[in-house]
């Protein structure tokens, strides 16, 4: 292939959106493996993408190891067929480590090239992805003990993604808090927590000393009720258009330098509605590994949002 194209990798389950978001110029498609014409481009639905895709034709199992390690030392294999046959290519390459991290560990900093078995003779490659994590995906060893819910999960990603977390005594605003799974994670950190919800915390998340909870509707509570916060948080069940107007005094007046929130999905997503939050300057739209039919959207005048 002479032309310019860019890999897209689908979360599992999600191809459909993803295909749906990029809507023009694409090639073709194999398993969760999206071909398209063109340069790369930011798709929040993209797991990982091949910036620098080439095909490789190889004689046998051998010279495919020979010819990817002629590029670089560090590949990931995903296998979307000739599976026996990629796993032997695959076992003749340096060992990719994919564990498990702890919150708080340096992610890895080495680049990590992707490859595929795309005929029985070709393989696709490519030596920069956009991700350093194999396939784009970041797992964690959870703690199954103090957190009240998995929620806890997508902020320990965002953190991690991005190399941000809130600075000591910084005033945090958990909206939808209940039962306090973003809530424990800012707490930990040493954040002042103020959680709004129209439930309850866990008794445990209530009562730790730099948390305030609030009972209501977090909608209600707007620049003119807080005035000047530093973090806003928001995984409230909500339509993503009432999620974006709610914002936009936030951003507008500047009362607040980082947001965090979940887009929560219901049924199939509206590319417009996207675009609305993809267009907010200094903000980024991305499905986290830990986020099911829903997207994750950040924005901060800050931190730069580059992201591993």
């Amino acid at each position: 292939m002479n032309e310019t194209f860019t890999v897209y990798l689908a979360p599992h389950g999600f191809l459909q959106e993803l295909i749906d978001e990029i809507n023009t110029n694409i090639i073709c498609s194999k398993g969760h493996l999206i071909l398209v014409k063109g340069s790369p481009k930011k798709f929040a639905w993209a797991q990982n993408t091949w910036l620098s895709p080439r095909f490789i034709p190889i004689s046998s199992i051998t010279d495919g190891a020979k010819k990817l390690l002629s590029i670089q030392r560090n590949w990931w294999l995903h296998s979307e067929n000739h599976h026996r046959r990629a796993t032997l290519i695959q076992q003749q390459l340096p060992y990719v480590s994919a564990k498990k991290l702890h919150f708080g560990e340096i992610p890895p900093q080495t680049p990590l090239g992707s490859w595929t078995l795309w005929e029985k003779d070709i393989i696709l490659a490519s030596p920069d992805c956009s991700s350093v994590f194999p396939d784009g995906v970041i797992t964690f060893h959870e703690n199954k003990i103090e957190p009240p819910s998995r929620a806890y999960l997508k902020l320990w990603e965002v953190f991690t993604r991005f190399s941000f977390v809130p600075s000591y005594k910084e005033l945090c605003i958990d909206l939808g808090a209940s039962p306090g799974g973003w809530t424990w994670v800012l707490a930990k950190l040493g954040s002042s927590v103020i959680s709004i919800d129209k439930a309850p915390l866990a008794s445990h998340i209530s009562s730790l000393p730099n948390v305030e909870h609030y009972t209501g509707s977090g909608f209600r509570f707007t620049p003119l009720h807080i005035g000047n916060v530093d973090w806003i948080f928001s995984d409230m069940a909500c339509y993503p258009n009432k999620l974006y107007n709610f914002i936009q005094p936030w951003i507008i007046n500047k009362n607040c330098h980082t947001i965090i929130c979940t887009l929560k999905l219901q049924g199939k997503p509206s590319n417009s509605t996207l675009s609305c939050f993809k267009k907010i300057q200094s903000s980024y739209l991305i499905h986290l590994s830990y986020n099911k039919h829903e997207l994750t959207w950040i924005y901060s005048t800050k931190y730069p949002l580059v992201m591993l």
